[in-house]
């Protein structure tokens, strides 16, 4: 179950240690918990009722198992074959959530004190464990335990796991039968083929005996693990092949475009340096370059580009804003569950603009579904009591409520009032100035407001001042003769009207927004694609998906982002490459959902074109050149049969403008997820990078069918680090594929300059 360890980091730790050293590693960590009442009661076991529903309520004993990070659910009619499936590992949590937070649970709300329930989310698609405990120590023992255990998987150093091995080489007796190697590597999440496994133990099983002594151990680890790509660029760079001083690993920084200071270098050795001779003498040996080269300080996405880096006080229309559609469905949108649990997946992911389709429902309280289909129904209050409560945990920045209003005047007036009580002062209801509004407020400005979009009222008809503003104001006011003016009163700066051309966008009021369906904003990309940049540079945008998408599939958001729309609206429950993209878009400036559009397409007289992009704005010629040198631990796709083996094949696609949308691939490796190395170079001309997604794929290579999804990761080209890097592989639901990696490197070149620094020289527009 040591889904967290990566065996290759384990081995630079312990280069002398057995493997089952190496495993031990986390059992000790976990040992110094022992003492800690929360992991002493898990341990113990607790009896709790496990809840789907008010009706299905059913015993069980959950207790964590003596490895650290399994807990186990055990019900009455457990047999052994069942206990596999009724487990669960600390690291397949994503979070813990105390009290009545989750639908079954606020059920029983009222009925049983609150600090009794808590909610286990996972990762992925698995469903979220609802749990009542006997009492509430009971419960704050898990939740307090559940959260210690996460905590201590990701913030282990690697001195920390070094601490350990003087405790881990207890009572070893330093022979390993074959079943028990293989049984070690896959409690460590690695899978090797049965003849490569067998192949190599026979190899160094020198005695012949069937069993592995600790010298042979260690050298069925270090053939293991060999990193031969890694070891290359080490002798590169080294003059004598053992180590490197201090000045040699400034010129492997430089390289690598980043800080090539003495300071920088020194503490790095002292980072990630174990031999004290080394770390004393200023030198990093092999083992330390490679730890070096496996954290996330090697990571491909620019650090610097993880926290809140851009400037947050342009107006709203200036940026892409992180947007759901159809944000309460869990599948599709004829017959899947309306949930409050998509709300908080959303809110979690920095998703900035929600939607709420709102109809009438029983005993005068609005409900949330899609009309006309057989989705099920959730009451409008319970939606906006998990909003209120999710609204900032990922992003400080304003939140706007996407409402599709449905309901009668007086549903309306309830919807208000639930806003209002429930909201409370983040809910904004006025503009945040009495001076007059020239561009929409900056997401500095509107911080912690939540913003509700929908139709308003308007006083006075034709007070815009043109026949367009006149016409738009009457077709509305045929329909706000059913708007409730308590609802009105909310809409303050996204205040929905048609669509009504590009004709005199200077006297639109910047507070107006349309919605397109992908089919009407694809139209105008092509169309009109100048005006309709330049008329997002005021106004905001909206895009939702076609009505044909029966099984809420998604369309590319790239073209609309081409187009300066700040509102491309996806559904976030179905996975595929067009998540991936919205995910990469919005990887960046903290993943707080708002992105600075490039500068070409905040300008209301800009000449950018997205069809034409040849010597305009943004047109900034620029080679990308990817050397996909290897792999390492890719997992096997098809998990049911044990001899299934990938074929892996990766895939590097550039999404942006038009001229510059491509892909190219590498060759496949047969029979090789472990280690496979392709050392396969791909170029790409780029014209608008600022614009540009890069989304490294990789497949199982299949003969005879579609190959098979392995992993992904997408990110923006102005967050590429040049140099050696590793590329950190997501599933496809946008969760970690960890300890799957690709090794590559980068080099980015502009009118014959290598550029090190990609966003820095991006910025300042230099060549």
């Amino acid at each position: 179950q040591l889904q967290s360890a990566h065996l290759s980091e384990l081995q630079v730790i312990f280069p002398k240690a057995s493997l089952c050293v190496c495993v031990r590693v986390w059992l000790c960590a976990f040992s110094g918990l022992l003492h800690n009442e929360d992991i002493r009661v898990m341990m113990k076991g607790s009896n709790m009722v496990k809840v789907r529903s008010l009706r299905w309520q059913k015993s069980r004993n959950l207790r964590l198992l003596e490895d650290g990070l399994t807990v186990w659910c055990e019900s009455t009619k457990s047999s052994p074959r069942a206990k596999a499936q009724q487990t669960f590992a600390v690291t397949e949590v994503e979070c813990v959530r105390e009290g009545c937070q989750s639908e079954a649970l606020r059920q029983l709300s009222g009925s049983v004190p609150e600090n009794r329930c808590f909610t286990v989310v996972f990762k992925g698609g698995r469903k979220s464990l609802d749990l009542l405990c006997p009492c509430k120590e009971e419960a704050q023992c898990w939740v307090r335990g559940l959260r210690t255990l996460k905590e201590l998987v990701a913030n282990m150093t690697q001195k920390e796991k070094l601490d350990q091995y003087p405790r881990a080489d207890q009572n070893q007796d330093g022979k390993m039968s074959y079943d028990e190697v293989k049984r070690l590597l896959q409690m460590i999440n690695i899978d090797l083929s049965e003849q490569y496994a067998r192949c190599l133990f026979k190899r160094c099983d020198r005695s012949g005996d069937g069993r592995l002594d600790h010298t042979e151990i260690e050298e069925f680890c270090r053939e293991l693990l060999r990193r031969p790509e890694l070891d290359a660029v080490f002798r590169h760079y080294s003059s004598n092949g053992c180590v490197l001083s201090t000045a040699e690993l400034r010129d492997f920084l430089g390289d690598q475009g980043e800080d090539a200071s003495l300071n920088h270098a020194q503490s790095l050795i002292l980072t990630y340096e174990l031999n004290e001779w080394a770390q004393k003498n200023q030198f990093m040996t092999q083992n330390g370059f490679t730890m070096y080269m496996l954290s996330l300080e090697n990571d491909v996405f620019n650090p610097d580009h993880a926290r809140v880096y851009q400037d947050m006080s342009h107006p709203l229309a200036n940026y892409f804003i992180s947007s759901s559609h159809n944000t309460y469905l869990t599948k599709d949108q004829v017959t899947s569950a309306s949930s409050t649990e998509p709300y908080i997946r959303a809110l979690n992911q920095g998703c900035r603009c929600v939607e709420l389709d709102c109809w009438d429902g029983d005993k005068g309280e609005p409900v949330i579904y899609h009309g006309h289909t057989l989705t099920s129904k959730v009451p409008f209050k319970e939606v906006i009591e998990t909003i209120t409560h999710y609204a900032f945990k990922a992003s400080p920045y304003p939140l706007i409520l996407s409402l599709e209003n449905h309901c009668s005047v007086e549903q309306q007036a309830v919807m208000a009032k639930h806003l209002r009580t429930i909201l409370g002062g983040k809910l904004l209801t006025k503009p945040h100035t009495d001076k007059p509004l020239k561009d929409l407020p900056s997401p500095e400005e509107l911080k912690g407001r939540i913003l509700v979009k929908g139709k308003k009222q308007t006083p006075h008809l034709g007070q815009q001042g043109s026949y367009a503003s006149f016409s738009s104001s009457f077709e509305e006011e045929l329909v706000c003769s059913k708007l409730s003016p308590e609802l009105s009163d909310l809409v303050v700066y996204c205040r929905s009207v048609p669509f009504s051309g590009f004709e005199n966008l200077a006297e639109k009021p910047p507070t107006e927004m349309s919605s397109f369906s992908e089919t009407e904003a694809l139209k105008l990309i092509k169309d009109s694609g100048k005006l309709f940049a330049r008329y997002n540079s005021r106004q905001l945008s909206r895009i939702y998906p076609s009505g044909q998408r029966l099984q809420s599939s998604n369309y590319d958001p790239q073209e609309m982002w081409n187009g300066g729309c700040q509102m491309v609206a996806l559904n976030f429950q179905t996975a595929g490459e067009q998540m991936d993209l919205n995910q990469g878009r919005f990887l960046p400036n903290g993943r707080c959902g708002y992105i600075l559009k490039p500068s070409f397409l905040c300008s209301p007289v800009s000449n950018f074109n997205p069809e034409n992009t040849g010597g305009g704005p943004g047109h900034i010629p620029t080679q990308l050149t990817i050397r996909i040198i290897s792999a390492q631990q890719l997992p096997k796709t098809n998990t049911e049969k044990a001899s299934s083996i990938v074929d892996p094949q990766v895939w590097v696609e550039i999404h942006g403008v038009s001229i510059d949308k491509t892909r190219a691939k590498t060759h496949r490796i047969d029979n090789n997820g472990f280690n496979p190395r392709w050392d396969s170079t791909l170029s790409f001309q780029l014209q608008v990078p600022e614009l540009t997604l890069v989304r490294f794929l990789v497949e199982d290579h299949d003969h005879t069918s579609k190959n098979d999804f392995v992993g992904q990761f997408t990110l923006p080209f102005t967050s590429i680090r040049t140099g050696y890097r590793h590329v950190h592989l997501l599933k496809a639901d946008g969760s970690s594929l960890s300890p799957a990696t690709l090794f590559i490197h980068v080099k980015v070149t502009r009118r014959g300059v290598h550029i090190k620094n990609v966003s820095e020289r991006i910025a300042k527009g230099k060549a």
